[in-house]
């Protein structure tokens, strides 16, 4: 923040001076070539002297640098959001409707969160009963869970099993999700398979499955999807038109539900 702002500061004090030095320049009249010299000096004396009124307007309220700062972010606010909006859109049946992601909740419901998350995130793991509350408490609430291992190599083997467990069992898919999810070790692919045997999946099948090239093509579509809408972390959603990053709590998901849910039935977002 410091740093931004002594940054902001310089860029400011330069704008002016340029500003400044510019309009004076611009409006000295023209000359011959014998009072070129004169006149140079003169207006070396004028940038001088912008230079020391930008310089002590400044120190005189150094105020307005957060001003400047707190403008500058809500610039930059804006421009992000207008560009995960338009990712957004242009994306959507990927985000909202992509075949191999998984499904909780009502799978026909009119209104549509997507959870971008890793089975090792701790914050994802403390999210996962704000999911349950919600689905719970909301008979027409679609939940998309979208695979999106970022934590390391382990990360990515325990999502494979996950996406070739959601091909063979899609109706177990929320339960296995879950049990993945609250495993108190790391998950792993061993850790995973455990899990998933225990759903009644055959081994061999399941390793089989691990082996679909499908697989790895969903990570790498995920993974540049994630990058058009500036997600970096785990948990984020997608909730209508907006991105929301972080563990923000079931409350503040309720409440970006209900505001997607309003746009679409009066059509004003």
């Amino acid at each position: 923040m410091n740093k931004a702002i002594v940054v902001g500061t310089l860029g400011i004090a330069l704008s002016f001076a340029m500003l400044a030095f510019g309009y004076l320049s611009g409006t000295t009249p023209p000359v011959s070539a014998r009072e070129r010299p004169a006149l140079s000096a003169s207006a070396e004396m004028d940038k001088e002297t912008v230079e020391t009124i930008v310089r002590d307007f400044l120190l005189a309220n150094p105020e307005i640098m957060l001003e400047v700062q707190a403008a500058l972010e809500d610039k930059q606010d804006a421009a992000r959001q207008f560009a995960q909006t338009e990712a957004i859109r242009n994306s959507s049946d990927i985000i909202f409707n992509a075949d191999y992601d998984g499904l909780v909740g009502n799978p026909s419901g009119t209104t549509t969160i997507v959870e971008f998350f890793d089975y090792n995130c701790g914050y994802c793991r403390r999210a996962l009963s704000d999911m349950q509350q919600l689905v719970a408490a909301d008979p027409d609430l679609r939940f998309v869970l979208k695979e999106f291992p970022i934590l390391g190599p382990d990360s990515r083997k325990a999502h494979v099993v996950s996406m070739a467990f959601r091909v063979l069992a899609p109706e177990q898919y929320g339960a296995f999700h879950e049990a993945l999810l609250n495993f108190p070790g790391r998950a792993n692919e061993d850790t995973a398979i455990k899990i998933a045997l225990s759903f009644g999946i055959e081994e061999a099948v399941l390793r089989d499955a691990m082996k679909n090239t499908d697989i790895e093509a969903a990570f790498n579509e995920t993974y540049a999807l994630a990058s058009e809408l500036a997600i970096t972390g785990t948990p984020s959603y997608v909730v209508g038109q907006e991105v929301i990053f972080g563990a923000q709590g079931r409350e503040i998901l309720a409440e970006k539900i209900e505001t997607a849910r309003s746009c679409a039935r009066d059509a004003t977002c």
